[in-house]
């Protein structure tokens, strides 16, 4: 199996307003866009992960980076560095979340671009996303079998929710 894929972030703005000389326009662009083939290194992945799952209210999703999930095509993945993550607070389909979700903490987290030692990002409000990639040689951070290989999501109280999440990672 091989991997390649593009990761797109891209912002764009249109603001308009009057001054002394009529009616300017205002049109800024953000774009950074990281394109990854099949490998272990810079501006490489050889790991998917992608899946819609459901977190009960006010508990944890503990998704192990190391031995214990199944890509696509049921292949174990061991992840040695995480390259980019991609998470939804919506599902695919269906009702729209009511709660808000937390990346991080947790038991042998997986730190990476977090830093310290239990940080998390969020509250990633319903409908709301989160993406960070990170092409270069040492991706977001390492995962350590055992230590640091655990991505939590967080629920917080009030319904379950359902995310959809990718995971880009190299195995090596």
């Amino acid at each position: 199996m091989t991997l390649s894929a593009e990761l797109l972030a891209r912002v764009t703005a249109k603001q308009t307003g009057a001054n002394d000389f009529g009616g300017p326009k205002f049109e800024p662009v953000m774009e950074q866009r990281i394109a990854l083939t099949d490998g272990t290194d810079a501006n490489q992945a050889d790991i998917l992960f992608a899946d819609q799952r459901t977190v009960a209210s006010g508990a944890n999703d503990d998704i192990d980076l190391a031995g214990a999930l199944a890509d696509a095509y049921g292949a174990t993945i061991d992840a040695a560095e995480i390259v980019a993550i991609f998470l939804i607070n919506a599902p695919r389909s269906g009702a729209a979340n009511t709660t808000a979700l937390t990346i991080g903490g947790g038991s042998n987290p997986f730190v990476g671009f977090l830093g310290g030692t239990t940080p998390t990002v969020g509250p990633i409000q319903p409908g709301n996303f989160v993406m960070i990639g990170g092409g270069h040689a040492s991706g977001l951070g390492a995962v350590a079998g055992g230590s640091a290989d655990v991505l939590r999501v967080s629920n917080a109280s009030g319904a379950a929710a359902t995310y959809q999440i990718m995971i880009f990672a190299r195995s090596a």
